[in-house]
């Protein structure tokens, strides 16, 4: 087998095939590639992943579709198998035909018009004849033969032609099996990742929950503020705040652990008393210096003359 005739009528035979782009290209030449390593055997085994992997062909519905245009338009043959531990089988078609100079128009023929199409232009060619001939000489001499022989071409090609379309048929209820497993694989795994997301988010849920102590009562509260040196009546202060605001810090959020809003209330508690001591202390010292300023309350037994001179 000659690797480059096999190469050069390929890239003959896709030049005149306007219908493949890039990526039935770029598979052709994996599919070659892996047929290159085994020597040029056939049929070879191939692997789906292998060979989307070396033609960088990302999704599995682009594979499949472009498979089946290659097989439809004769370049491989594909069997694959619906076992995911057992490759598939596919066979390279000969091209070396192609290395033959062609013209243009040939391969355009070539490309569009399938051998059902040749068949039915040969039948035509012929019919066209016959009735030329029958035109230019007797009904005598025209012999019965040839319209036997139109038929029997006719019951040919049609033949050939539900050959074809059985094959079609076939070789596309093959790929649509495939689709359909691979679609049913992708699915099966986007269910299993969303259970598994769902579940990790109900144990984080849960853990939350149980970490987080409810609310706690007035004796538990008081409770609280004697180990910390604090009086019962502010422990009512703090449970009365926040049982009448439902528990809420800031008025929006819902309290998370009570202990430290305790913790919170000792704190402002205290600069509270400490602002009350020094506003009580700044009050009775301007208090005091507004009595110095009034006359008539001197601290003084004398009252001095201020009409007699020093």
């Amino acid at each position: 087998m000659n690797y480059i005739k096999h190469l050069t009528g390929f890239f003959e035979k896709v030049s005149a095939d306007y219908d493949l782009n890039p990526t039935h290209i770029s598979l052709y030449m994996a599919i070659f590639q892996l047929w290159n390593q085994n020597r040029f055997q056939n049929p070879i085994s191939i692997s789906r992943d292998e060979l989307m992997r070396i033609s960088k062909i990302a999704s599995t519905a682009t594979y499949h579709k472009c498979m089946k245009d290659l097989t439809e338009r004769e370049y491989v043959i594909y069997k694959p198998s619906f076992n995911p531990f057992k490759g598939s089988i596919l066979e390279v078609c000969n091209l070396d035909f192609y290395t033959k100079p062609v013209p243009k128009k040939e391969l355009k023929k070539r490309a569009t018009k399938s051998k059902n199409d040749q068949v039915i232009e040969q039948v035509n060619e012929q019919v066209t004849k016959q009735a030329l001939n029958k035109h230019q000489t007797s009904s005598k001499h025209v012999p019965y033969i040839n319209n036997i022989n139109n038929t029997n071409i006719i019951n040919i090609a049609k033949q050939e032609n539900l050959k074809n379309e059985k094959k079609l048929i076939f070789t596309n209820s093959i790929f649509d099996e495939v689709q359909e497993s691979d679609l049913k694989v992708e699915k099966e795994k986007e269910k299993k990742l969303r259970e598994k997301k769902k579940k990790i988010e109900e144990a984080a849920l849960s853990s939350r929950a149980q970490s987080r102590p409810p609310k706690p009562t007035l004796e538990e509260a008081q409770i609280y503020f004697l180990e910390k040196n604090f009086s019962e009546i502010e422990a009512q202060r703090f449970f009365n705040y926040f049982e009448s605001n439902g528990w809420l810090v800031g008025g929006r959020t819902k309290m998370k652990d009570w202990k430290a809003a305790a913790r919170n209330w000792m704190l402002n508690a205290k600069k509270f008393t400490k602002n009350q001591i020094t506003d009580s202390a700044l009050s009775s010292r301007a208090q005091s210096r507004e009595s110095l300023l009034v006359p008539n309350h001197l601290h003084v037994t004398n009252q001095k003359n201020y009409g007699e001179a020093l």
